[in-house]
């Protein structure tokens, strides 16, 4: 009876996304244990320990992936710990950051990366200030990052290294880290190869080392969270869609066009509506941008195609290059107009 119960299922997993989305965070009662989360940081405590470090950053269920400053532990999203919260998170933002199991090590390592930092207060080495720059320098709400750049190594979403010291340290941190990354290989010749030495020349001197911070304080534990999984995400649909650049009227109607002659072309807000999906993912993938934040530009092209009665001027696969490439573009215009993402 009481195995039976260690695999019983919450009642709210059979619930539909508005039922969940009235329940507070607090009353998911969900865990890390037993959960194949639970298996990806055992993982990441083994690729630690085979380079003979002591450290193991604590974890513990939150409403985002981060790690505090000058703690030496990793908060984890509670979507993580149940597949019905994952199909909810994939819902509302059109993405699960983290959902696969490469993709989940990839942020687990940088996250160790900011945990071994404030474990054993690294930031403080003059050489690490050389190198990466200082803690101390403010975080920006938007970057402009340099695509080409080789002074950064390029671990999660494109450019992330450039946007903050902290951010470039656990960025190296986790490249040096992942088994097979043959970083000596690929960064050789570029300037960021001298942060790589220096960082494996750091963990060698930290190997058998135990941490000299090792207090295992959680913020904003899951438990502690009162606010509805609604208020939730109202808070991060805004934060993830601000700001977003208008597509200008001649820049769309290179594309499509509401002229006599084509009449006969399908609906341009029709054909934007079926591929929208595909169109969403591929920018992301190219830009590090949102997918929320790309879908809500699709929205906005979708209306104004429809407004205007807009059509296609080419054939449609033509019509399906050339749209994909017209806001990658655009993203690509935002993200240098000194807006990025910056969420770990």
């Amino acid at each position: 009876m009481a195995s039976k119960a260690l695999i019983e299922e919450p009642v709210w997993a059979s619930w539909s996304d508005e039922q969940l989305l009235n329940l507070r965070l607090c009353d998911l009662h969900v865990h890390i244990q037993g959960t194949p989360l639970s298996q990806s940081i055992k993982q990441l405590h083994k690729e630690l320990a085979s380079h003979g470090l002591r450290f193991r950053p604590h974890c513990w269920l939150s409403d985002d992936w981060y790690c505090p400053d000058g703690i030496p532990g990793i908060a984890i999203p509670f979507y993580m710990s149940h597949p019905r919260l994952a199909k909810l998170e994939l819902s509302q933002m059109l993405e699960v950051e983290g959902g696969t199991p490469d993709w989940c090590m990839r942020i687990l390592r940088h996250e160790a990366g900011h945990a071994i930092e404030n474990a054993y207060r690294l930031r403080r080495r003059h050489r690490r200030q050389q190198l990466f720059g200082k803690t101390t320098k403010p975080y920006p709400d938007c970057y402009l990052p340099k695509p080409y750049s080789k002074r950064f190594v390029l671990h999660l979403d494109t450019w992330y290294a450039q946007s903050h010291p902290d951010e470039d340290f656990a960025e190296t941190f986790a490249v040096w880290l992942t088994p097979g990354s043959d970083w000596r290989e690929r960064y050789d010749g570029w300037p960021a190869i001298k942060k790589l030495e220096y960082m494996d020349s750091l963990m060698t001197e930290l190997v058998g080392v135990a941490p000299p911070v090792t207090a295992r304080q959680r913020m904003d534990p899951l438990p502690t969270l009162r606010k509805t999984l609604r208020e939730h995400y109202l808070q991060k649909r805004e934060l993830y869609g601000l700001n977003y650049p208008n597509f200008y009227d001649r820049d769309m109607r290179r594309l499509f066009s509401s002229a006599t002659e084509y009449r006969g072309q399908p609906a341009a807000a029709s054909f934007v509506r079926r591929f929208r999906k595909e169109v969403r993912r591929k920018v992301a993938d190219w830009t590090g941008e949102y997918q929320y934040t790309i879908d809500q530009v699709l929205k906005d092209i979708i209306e104004y195609c429809r407004e205007r009665q807009l059509r296609l001027t080419v054939p449609e696969e033509q019509a399906k290059v050339d749209f994909t490439i017209f806001v990658t573009v655009q993203t690509m215009n935002y993200l240098h107009g000194g807006r990025h993402r910056v969420v770990l």
